[in-house]
Formats: structure tokens, sequence, C-alpha cells
């Protein structure tokens, strides 16, 4: 069986990433349920808080970068002007070398900004999978739904939820479980489906398998009616099921005539569209070249997409259980807080002071790079006399018995220069008083 939520990711970069959150999340409801608080929605507002301070580091260097670039964009497109139009390889070649002495100055790599986004990508993919499948990482949710998928297993095998009439069961079917008879642990696709149905959902598939009498650690799964299941106390958060959907909230709660509750679920993706919208707004806006007719055009594309992402996640919070929203909101909040914070540190920066550092670093790395460049050269230079300097005796002592000598005795008029042990000017050197040693004793 191919089950998408319960079984832990095991793509080789988001799965470990999503273990290491799994973690986190575990301890955060280990800890508020020890003082009581058993409660998703609040376990899902800590937990983002947590991995978004753990991300400030990263958030304050891509910032930082982005202020160095805007700084040094100036300087790019001159060179770029300046070599527009030249496309030998000489012209190409310096270009490049303007450009790479332009970052160095301001101490930045021209991958900067995406490595920074590379690794936090995965992060927040992983961050979105835990909290979306928190029985595969909440050990005690994890546990209370095992406790009814046992119980179905020992029924039908799951063949009830699988045949199901009920709509909004069968596209759960469809979308979270291919099957619930294939593969080895049937009991992890049963409770990825139950994790995933609404609380009506639920009760038609609790009615059918007598789930309402179960228990875990003493205390009931479900409402019977009487006394508030465990899985309502998890997923209670003021006053709404996190399970279900804004939606869904909002028609059980237009039936049942509950105008709050259709307030507080209509709150959600409002919420989720306006602190996202708050959040576009404090991040740093790059600068409009209006002689850069591409820079222009990107910054229109950016302005648009940050206006339509805020109403595309409202949209989506609607038909996503409210969990997801929730997520969304307090993310919004951190990083808008976070910005804030991260603007006025920005701001405090001296970048001038800044710069100049960095490039008399680049200056001294440039220098050593050309040093260690110059002394290379100088090598293969003399490398290249001694050969030709071989090739010449070689050549003349196979056309003249005497050249070899000839070429000693000119060579034993010049002093021997001092040099380093082991280098090629000592190595030369040995040769010469070889040559002027045996010239002596043949005379």
């Amino acid at each position: 069986m191919d089950f998408i939520l319960l079984t832990q990711n095991s793509n080789p970069i988001i799965g470990p990433i999503a273990k290491l959150l799994g973690w986190i999340m575990n301890g955060i409801f280990f800890v508020i349920d020890k003082i009581g608080i058993p409660n998703v929605g609040l376990a899902i507002i800590i937990f983002t808080i947590v991995i978004y301070l753990l991300l400030m580091p990263l958030t304050i260097k891509q910032q930082k970068f982005s202020k160095l670039s805007a700084k040094m964009n100036p300087e790019l497109q001159a060179i770029q002007a300046k070599y527009k139009g030249k496309n030998d390889n000489e012209s190409a070649m310096a270009q490049n070398a303007e450009i790479q002495a332009v970052y160095a100055k301001y101490g930045v790599s021209p991958a900067g900004s995406c490595v920074q986004l590379l690794i936090q990508m995965p992060i927040l993919f992983a961050l979105y999978r835990v909290i979306y499948a928190m029985p595969a990482y909440v050990t005690k949710i994890g546990n209370t739904f095992r406790v009814l998928a046992d119980k179905i297993i020992s029924v039908d095998n799951g063949a009830f939820i699988q045949n199901s009439e009920v709509d909004s069961i069968v596209n759960t079917v469809a979308v979270y479980g291919k099957s619930l008879t294939e593969g080895t642990n049937v009991s992890n696709g049963i409770i990825d489906i139950l994790n995933k149905l609404s609380s009506a959902d639920l009760a038609v598939v609790a009615q059918h398998y007598g789930l309402n009498e179960l228990t875990y650690e003493g205390q009931l799964i479900l409402n019977n009616g009487v006394e508030k299941g465990l899985i309502d106390t998890y997923n209670n958060f003021l006053g709404l099921n996190i399970g279900d959907s804004p939606m869904t909230l909002i028609r059980q709660a237009w039936v049942a005539g509950s105008w709050g509750l259709v307030i507080a679920a209509v709150l959600i993706p409002v919420l989720s569209a306006v602190t996202q919208w708050i959040n576009v707004k404090l991040m740093p806006q790059a600068a409009t070249d209006n002689n850069n007719a591409q820079a222009s055009t990107m910054a229109q594309s950016m302005k648009t997409m940050n206006m339509v992402m805020p109403i595309f996640s409202a949209w989506l919070c609607l038909s996503l259980p409210a969990g997801m929203g929730i997520y969304w909101v307090a993310g919004s909040v951190v990083r808008s807080i976070q910005q804030v914070i991260i603007n006025r540190h920005i701001d405090k920066m001296d970048f001038e002071e800044i710069i100049k550092k960095n490039s008399v670093k680049s200056a001294k790395k440039l220098e050593k790079i050309e040093r260690q460049q110059n002394l290379m050269k100088e090598y293969s230079n003399m490398n290249t006399r001694n050969l030709q300097s071989k090739a010449t005796i070689s050549s003349s002592g196979a056309g003249q018995g005497g050249s070899a000598s000839s070429y000693s005795s000119e060579n034993a008029a010049s002093p021997t220069v001092s040099a380093k042990p082991g280098s090629m000017r000592a190595k030369a050197n040995l040769v010469k008083d070889y040559n002027e040693k045996n010239n002596n004793n043949s005379k």
C-alpha cells in the first residue's frame, strides 16, 4: 500500500529533516500534555515559533546579502554596459574577472542568496509535512489513532472505509491511500484516513465499527455523546475542531445557527491572507531600475505575485484542515515580528564600513592569488628554459664531442647564485658545479 501521510517521508532530503522536526514536535506535545494542555493548535504555534527562531540567522544573512546586492548592482550594471556587444573570449574573461572583483569587494557570493534558500526550503517542506501528518511524528497522537485502527482491522481490515458510499470518505480514501488491503502496514493506512476524515465522517466510521467506547490510557478516544474524547481534546482550538476545514466548519455552524463559530471559521483564511500581506509589506523591497527593462519587469512580476499569494493562501485555507491555516497564520505573525527586529538590526549596520573591510580582505586575497600566479609562471618559464638547454646540449653533443665541455666551461665563468634547498635554481647550481668539477679534472 502506498501511504502518503503516516509512513514517515522516505525522501533522502526531506525525510531525515522531517524526522528531526518530528522529534521537536513530539517533545513540545509531550511537555504541554504533561501540564494538562494536550492541544494540537497550541503545539503547532509553539513549534512554528521554535523553527523560525532557529532559521533566524539564515534570514538575517539572506537579507544582509540583499542589502549588499542592492548597493553593488550599479557597479555590476556598469561592467555589463562596458562590455556590451563584445563577444570575444578575451572580453568575456575580462568581464568575468571584473564581476568577481566586485563580488569580492562586497564580500558576497554570486550564489549566496540561492544557497540560503536551498537550506531553508527543505526545512519548510519538512515542517509542513510534520504538521500535516501529526500521528506519524507525535507518539501519543499516533498511539491514540492506532487503537482505533487495530479495532477496524479486527472487524473487516478496513473494507467498510474502502467501500464507503459517503462521498467525502470516498474522496479521502482516493487522495490519502491507494488501498487499505495491500502493503505491509494496513494500520498506518487506516490511521492516515482517520486523521484526514472530518468529525462528521469519523462519527459515521465510529458508529459502524463501534469505536465510541474505546479508550487509550484510560481515557475515551471519541465522543460518546456524554463524555468528550481525546481526539476532540487534541483538535479543539478556541472552540474549533482544527481537523475540519474552515468550509466544513462554516457549513456545520450555519446549520446549527452558531454565528460565533461561523465568524471564527471565516477568520482563519482571512487572517492567513492579511498576515501574509503584512509580512510581504515588511520585507525589504528591491529598488526598481527604470533604465533596466528586465529588472523592471521582474520587479513588477514580484509585486503581482506578492499580492496574489495571500489571496491564494486564503482560498487554500478554506479546503485544508484548519490546523494548516493556524500554521500559516502563526508563521506569518512570527515572520512579521522577526522582520521588524531584523529591519532594525540591518538598519543599524554600517554597510560602508562592511564594504571597506571586505575591500581590504579582497585586495589581500587578490594580491596573494597574483603572487601565486606569478610564481607559477616563473617556475613554468624556468622549466621551459631548462628543457631548451638540455635539448641544445643533447643535440650539440650528438654532433660534436666537445660541445658539452664547451657548454660547461662557458657556464663555469658565471658565479653560482644562492638558492633555497630543493628549488629549481638549487638543482641548476648542482648541475653547474658538477660540470665545473668535471672540466677541472679533465684539465
